[in-house]
């Protein structure tokens, strides 16, 4: 083969060549050596971004795990909003369970990207994980989300999408939400899932007392705003008085249900001290109903403490609980330390309870449980047997609906008779039977004086409620509201 004069041969041009890449592996290893990492990944990213920056119009957004030792609300929002967009493209996910959680949790894995349309935008996140996972250290673990965009459309991002994935992120955990009942254990919270079936659609009811329960309920969600405005803590009480077997405990579930909150049972019984109180209550959550049962046997009222002259002499550690104790509790100072709060009292008894209990501003709602009425037999023949009166009524229904008037029986007692026979016409007529045995029992001294204090509890609650005797008795059982 011919080579000109003027052109190296192939041997010195391959060591010349070999030459320069040893002198380049050698610079290249002193520059790893004498420089700083932190100072090349600096020269590099420099490099990066001069190179690119005039091509390049996409923002990303890194959202860490850690926020100074704390957790990030943005990465926890983003990991449940982005848990319901995921696609079956995708190929890698993590799950998990807690023992509180209905359904397994699917997140994204690591390098994993999920694509999101917000206001016509296009939106693309991707879930890294850097770390301590590749040595099986979790100390050295870093977990974050990159959020990618237009760069126009930082504001949009920052100032509206954001804010849309904290709002779904919190209507997702509301419906993910495993209510928990808290009860007393040696002076401390104790916790058991609360899996009450009581809805609003079950319980035994009047319609429009469900309608204005629920539309209290809607209207304190929704006014948190309003609460600050006004420099009143955000909360609200109710107070639920009747006969034993009306139904107090089932409205409570049903509350709880319908609102997503915890329920703190607390037994008064077992606090003897106002300071075991404060401290009881400073350990309940958010969003959770406080429930206090038999609120008249459970404090002495005001004047029995006088009589009493308890606290005189005890310092506030030592001091036995009292009325006033737990007042401050519900309007006082210390009534301001927690946000969505529901305070409830139940009680067989109104007329026993200290006036103090009893004014606006501490039970804002007073809900009268009274007896089974017709209507709220119709929702224990559903829920119990399936039987629904606007399509085809039992034949005995006309019978229940005359015998039942008048308050003579309670959604527990009927709800009893309802469970004694799946046969519909075997179980109502049982109940028909035990009717009419209340009924013909009427006559009776012990019936009279039953009689004569229901009389005197309706006049009590029409005086109170509307301020005339000649009100109708039907609207007796209504609740009494006390708008703050």
């Amino acid at each position: 083969m011919f080579f000109s004069k003027d052109l190296p041969s192939p041997t010195s041009f391959f060591t010349a060549y070999a030459s320069m890449a040893g002198y380049m592996m050698m610079i290249r290893s002193m520059a790893h050596q004498l420089i700083p990492g932190p100072v090349q990944d600096f020269i590099y990213s420099s490099l990066h971004s001069l190179l690119f920056r005039s091509t390049s119009t996409t923002l990303t957004l890194t959202i860490d795990d850690d926020n100074m030792g704390m957790h990030n609300d943005i990465y926890q929002a983003a990991q449940t909003y982005l848990s319901t967009k995921i696609t079956p493209d995708t190929a890698r996910l993590r799950i998990s369970k807690g023992h509180r959680d209905k359904h397994v949790n699917l997140y994204l894995s690591h390098g994993e990207t999920v694509n999101d349309v917000y206001q016509d935008v296009e939106i693309k996140w991707r879930f890294i994980t850097d770390g301590g996972d590749k040595k099986g250290d979790e100390d050295g673990r870093s977990d974050y989300f990159e959020l990618s965009f237009d760069k126009k459309h930082k504001d949009m991002i920052l100032n509206s999408y954001i804010p849309h994935i904290e709002t779904k992120a919190k209507e997702i955990r509301d419906e993910r939400r495993v209510l928990m009942l808290h009860s007393l254990n040696n002076l401390w919270w104790s916790s058991v899932i609360l899996d009450h079936p009581s809805t609003f659609q079950t319980i035994a009811m009047d319609d429009e007392v469900k309608r204005d329960v629920i539309d209290d309920l809607d209207r304190f969600i929704r006014r948190k705003d309003y609460y600050k405005k006004v420099g009143k803590a955000w909360k609200r009480g109710y107070l639920l008085y009747g006969p034993p077997g009306t139904g107090k405990s089932s409205l409570v579930a049903a509350m709880a249900n319908y609102l997503k909150f915890d329920v703190y049972d607390l037994q008064l019984s077992s606090v003897m001290r106002d300071s075991d109180l404060r401290r009881l209550l400073l350990a309940t959550r958010n969003r959770s109903i406080l429930v206090v049962e038999d609120i008249d046997c459970a404090v002495p009222n005001r004047l029995e403490q006088q009589q009493l002259g308890e606290g005189k002499n005890c310092d506030d550690s030592q001091a036995p609980l009292t009325l006033s104790g737990l007042l401050n509790f519900i309007d006082g100072l210390w009534s301001s330390c927690g946000d969505e709060r529901i305070i409830i009292f139940t009680t067989n008894h109104k007329d026993r309870l200290d006036p103090a209990l009893l004014r606006p501003g501490r039970m804002d709602m007073h809900i009268y449980m009274g007896h089974c009425s017709f209507q709220g037999f119709k929702t224990l023949a559903s829920n119990y047997l399936g039987l629904n009166d606007t399509t085809m009524p039992h034949r005995l229904f006309p019978e229940i609906e005359r015998l039942i008037d008048g308050g003579v029986i309670t959604p527990a007692q009927v709800a009893e008779e309802l469970m004694k026979s799946e046969d519909a016409d075997m179980a109502l007529e049982g109940l028909v039977n035990v009717l009419e045995k209340m009924r013909s029992d009427e006559s009776s001294p012990v019936m009279k004086k039953k009689e004569s204090r229901l009389e005197m509890e309706e006049m009590r609650v029409r005086r109170d409620t509307e301020g005339s005797p000649r009100k109708s008795s039907k609207s007796i059982k209504k609740l009494v509201l006390f708008w703050t």
